[in-house]
């Protein structure tokens, strides 16, 4: 028996926001005060750390389990399964339901409770429940699904990734530029087909590094102080990042038994470009190489950062061809591994 992602899906918000649809925001300092620097010189920056050059926002009428439903449907559909044969609903996200112009989060019931819901499935025993795990919730929710199903408690497992982080930035930190919103979703079961999950690996650091992203109040003095957003401390994150990351992902290749030289992609959470390929570049060294051409493929550029949803997303887009100059075959490696609020970090080793 082996554990493999038989079905995926996306939902890709339609309303793509540029960087140059920043140039009339008041991007502020900590403490209140106006940036040196103007828009034009910001945004140029951003794109040359993050690679980001435009991210999707929601429409208006959207939230979080409205686009984790649509993400749901696709996956559902292309494993061609009955929804009703799924036993668990695993449904990751850190904010709920924003909507647009709220201060307040939604999570009554549970998202992955709505998507049941809004999938019309009956069956009492498929039990759905949510994951906050920060950006690694999906990969998490695949180690669950995976422990389910080798414990005989489970079958079939739906595991959904959905955020709209675009209702929780702050629109005068330039870090706000990095967010964005969307969905993946994935049927994960037992099957006789070769491949499947390999090895996992998962760590949470709290004792330092538990507050490197946290919810605080607007740059602006004027705003109320008591309406909190997403915030982190980006340099600590990067550090932290590029020490702990590649080990993880060492340990989870290492445990698989897969030679590095066998491993044909790296599908790593699209937090910011230029941190990313510095993670490549370590994990490779550990193992005195160099990262092979394109063995990193990216969407972070066009999409930006939806946290639990980049990774979900960019193995739908792999999978159907939708990522130029990439492809995944049957029988290759891949190493999925992120990195997250918490501080959490994981990873899996899995053959396609």
């Amino acid at each position: 028996m082996n554990i493999k992602i038989t079905g995926c899906g996306s939902y890709i918000p339609n309303r793509a926001v540029t960087n140059k649809d920043f140039a009339a925001h008041v991007f502020l300092e900590e403490n209140g005060s106006p940036l040196q620097y103007t828009n034009d010189v910001i945004t140029s920056k951003f794109k040359k750390i993050t690679g980001i050059e435009e991210r999707r926002y929601v429409e208006t009428e959207l939230v979080t389990s409205d686009i984790a439903f649509f993400a749901a449907e696709k996956a559902i559909a292309d494993a061609g399964i009955d929804k009703e044969s799924l036993d668990y609903i695993i449904l990751a996200h850190n904010f709920g339901d924003v909507k647009e112009g709220a201060i307040q989060s939604d999570m009554l019931p549970s998202i992955a409770a709505r998507v049941k819901h809004s999938l019309g499935i009956k069956n009492s025993k498929c039990v759905a429940y949510d994951i906050l795990f920060g950006c690694p919730g999906w990969i998490e929710g695949v180690i669950q699904a995976q422990a389910y199903i080798k414990a005989g408690m489970a079958k079939r497992c739906l595991v959904v990734g959905a955020e709209t982080l675009s209702r929780v930035v702050d629109p005068h930190d330039r870090d706000s530029m990095i967010y964005s919103d969307g969905a993946g979703a994935t049927v994960i079961e037992a099957t006789n087909d070769e491949g499947g999950i390999l090895a996992h690996e998962t760590a949470s650091f709290t004792h330092e590094e538990a507050y490197f992203l946290f919810f605080g109040k607007s740059y602006n003095q004027d705003h109320d102080s008591d309406v909190r957003y997403i915030k982190m401390h980006g340099r600590k994150i990067y550090e932290f990042a590029l020490s702990q990351v590649p080990l993880a992902m060492k340990e989870c290749l290492d445990k698989s038994g897969i030679d590095i030289k066998d491993l044909k992609k790296v599908i790593i959470h699209q937090a910011n470009e230029k941190m990313d390929e510095a993670i490549i570049q370590r994990f490779y060294k550990l193992y005195n190489q160099a990262p092979p051409e394109g063995v990193m493929p990216m969407c972070i550029q066009k999409l930006g950062n939806s946290s639990v949803a980049t990774i979900p997303t960019l193995y739908d887009l792999l999978t159907k061809g939708e990522v130029e100059h990439q492809e995944l075959n049957k029988g290759d490696v891949v190493l999925f591994a992120s990195v997250g609020g918490g501080m959490n970090i994981n990873a899996i080793t899995y053959r396609v």
